[in-house]
């Protein structure tokens, strides 16, 4: 059963599914058909650059979003410390919030996280993801690969905002 939600940034509901699963479907103004969906897996996520292990995850979280391939999100409680390092700069997603990102060893921007996630995808909040194309990214065991649809290509009106812009409203 799939329940969907007007977006509305911090103010629609988010849903539950069957078995207490929650999960997100925001709709956005600008575009009432993109779509977003989180879900639980049992799947095992590693990070990894070069020999050393970033992180592993046995609780990962997959994001779908409408035009883009999946992305998998790990709790930083998974993480030894120092491993992220925060660099300058936020970006904006319309969908997600504010973005921040985080360089591993001398892969920069390598990861990201939306600390204050909008309340429609708040499962993802405080989470890490990654740049299948600067670290290696295995699930279960297999090195996945940037695919078609993974690069982020700013579209839509509100595309152009920039992040103190964001902050006021």
């Amino acid at each position: 059963m799939t329940h969907t939600a007007s977006w509305r940034p911090r103010t629609a509901p988010s849903c539950r599914g069957q078995q207490g699963t929650r999960y997100a479907t925001p709709h956005h103004a600008a575009d009432p058909y993109h779509r977003i969906d989180i879900r639980t897996t049992s799947r095992t996520l590693e990070v990894r650059l070069g020999d050393t292990l970033i992180v592993r995850s046995e609780r990962p979280l997959v994001l779908y979003e409408s035009g883009f391939a999946p992305r998998w999100y790990v709790p930083r409680a998974d993480f030894d410390d120092g491993q992220l390092r925060p660099v300058e700069g936020q970006t904006f997603c319309p969908y997600e919030g504010l973005c921040d990102y985080y360089d591993i060893g001398d892969a920069r921007r390598a990861a990201w996280s939306y600390r204050d996630a909008y309340r429609e995808v708040d499962r993802i909040g405080d989470l890490v993801s990654f740049e299948a194309d600067k670290v290696e990214v295995y699930l279960d065991g297999k090195r996945l690969h940037l695919e078609p649809g993974q690069t982020v290509v700013p579209h839509g009106v509100d595309r152009g905002l920039d992040v103190d812009e964001v902050r006021t409203h």
